[in-house]
């Protein structure tokens, strides 16, 4: 079964993940950042009841935009008359975490995830610490388009600013807390790759605090080498350590370490397809496993829900994005779900994708079954899957006529045996193309005629 989301597509602003774009151009700029808090602060402050003073949470992964468009951020809602608690480098988890323990009204991410430092982002989260939902998103975009300077605080009703200093020791004991009776990992050897990322600090710290043997790479961050050539989407380094170091398993997180990839003891990677249906199969093994099955997205492999229909577990995918993958859960009472590309959602400890959390429970799983992660975590054969990416300008190709009347053949001729996917990235002009199959072959002629196609059509456009 596959859940659609298509509002997103009217955004101006938003994508999959926030707002995103080049540093210090627009929109991620500092004049941008300023509405988006000053919108946000709008929407989503409470009215002030008695001595309740509302309150931000603002944190960030390494990126040197990070300090501009985090001042810039907490002026707009010091403005508004919004409290700032600013705790510097965090994983995203961690800021929604936050939110909801500190009983802040707007948590903030700044990150643009995997992408390079160039980049950069906004992510907000609501009072309850998930993602804000569409219908929110769209009145915080009709603030940022509107003059609302008759909404500003008087000054004395304007907010300020404090730091956190505990924020990585309160996120790590949650951290802890997800292992039954806060169990030990002792005899477990990791490497794990920070990404020179938000989570460079916690993630050895809390590995070590809970008795590992552990390794770091990628954790000594400049402001500019996030994500180069480390992290969850370029796991060579890593691959290389584990084998080398003779580990049990290696760790790759993403930029601002919401996402998960593990490598196993021989090398090879173990994405998040292989581990969800790990998981999913430990916890209807354990008795935790909620909703009969788990929430995935239209990208996951062919292979994992054959793994499901085999285990009596149903597979439900969704539209890309995380967020749309935990909209379902909370509906339907799954406690279980994530995307292929790493983001693992844990319902039972957390709110959103957190690759640190996703990570310590998948070595409890290695080291109760006591076998290699080769065997432990490869719980299916991934039918061959191939991903190719369009870059375009202008209008999108896929609304074109010929161009869907393409996709459309190719999807008749897999049928039965395999899918095809065209999607428009969320966060990148970019059109995805993928197809999976039984064949890889017939796979690949399919992915290869149709970005031919996309791209005559970019061209035309």
């Amino acid at each position: 079964m596959t859940i659609k989301n298509t509002d997103k597509s009217k955004k101006k602003y938003f994508g999959t993940d926030g707002i995103r774009g080049t540093a210090n151009t627009y929109p991620m700029c500092a004049d941008m950042a300023l509405k988006v808090a000053m919108a946000t602060a709008c929407v989503l402050r409470h009215a002030r009841v008695g001595k309740h003073m509302d309150r931000v949470v603002i944190g960030k992964d390494t990126r040197l935009s990070g300090y501009m468009l985090e001042q810039a951020l907490a002026a707009g809602f010091i403005s508004m008359g919004m409290d700032v608690i600013l705790v510097g480098p965090l994983p995203t988890p961690a800021i929604a975490k936050l939110t909801r323990s500190l009983r802040a009204d707007v948590g903030v991410m700044i990150s643009a995830s995997h992408n390079p430092y160039q980049d950069n982002g906004i992510k907000l989260f609501g009072a309850d610490g998930y993602k804000l939902d569409d219908e929110i998103e769209f009145q915080i975009e009709a603030k940022i388009d509107q003059d609302i300077g008759e909404r500003l605080a008087s000054p004395e009703d304007m907010g300020k600013a404090s730091r956190l200093d505990d924020a990585v020791g309160r996120y790590i004991e949650s951290l802890k807390r997800s292992i039954p009776q806060r169990g030990s990992l002792e005899g477990l050897k990791v490497v794990v790759d920070c990404a020179h990322g938000a989570a460079y600090k916690v993630a050895p710290q809390v590995l070590w605090e809970m008795e590992v043997e552990v390794t770091a790479i990628g954790n000594v961050p400049n402001g500019r080498n996030i994500n180069d050539g480390y992290g969850a989407t370029s796991t060579g380094r890593l691959q290389e350590a584990v084998v080398d170091q003779g580990a049990d398993l290696g760790i790759a997180l993403d930029g601002d370490a919401d996402r998960l990839i593990m490598v196993d003891e021989k090398g090879s990677k173990i994405d998040g397809d292989q581990l969800m249906g790990a998981l999913a199969l430990w916890m209807k093994e354990q008795g935790t496993l909620r909703g009969g099955g788990l929430v995935a997205t239209v990208m996951s492999n062919l292979g994992l829900e054959r793994l499901m229909q085999d285990n009596d577990l149903d597979l439900v995918r969704t539209d890309v994005g995380d967020r749309y993958v935990v909209e379902h859960m909370r509906k339907h009472d799954y406690n279980l779900g994530g995307e292929q590309s790493g983001h693992i959602i844990l319902a039972e400890h957390a709110t959103t994708g957190d690759g640190i959390l996703a990570a310590l429970q998948v070595l409890n799983i290695v080291k109760h079954m006591d076998k290699p992660a080769s065997e432990a975590l490869k719980v299916f054969d991934s039918v061959p899957q191939l991903l190719k990416n369009v870059r375009y300008e202008g209008q999108s190709p896929l609304e074109l006529d010929f161009v869907q009347e393409e996709i459309k053949k190719a999807q008749v001729c897999l049928e039965g045996s395999g899918r095809v996917l065209v999607r428009a990235s969320g966060t990148e002009a970019l059109i995805r193309v993928m197809s999976e199959g039984d064949d890889f072959n017939k796979v690949t002629e399919i992915v290869d005629d149709l970005c031919a196609v996309i791209e005559k059509a970019g061209n035309i456009g």
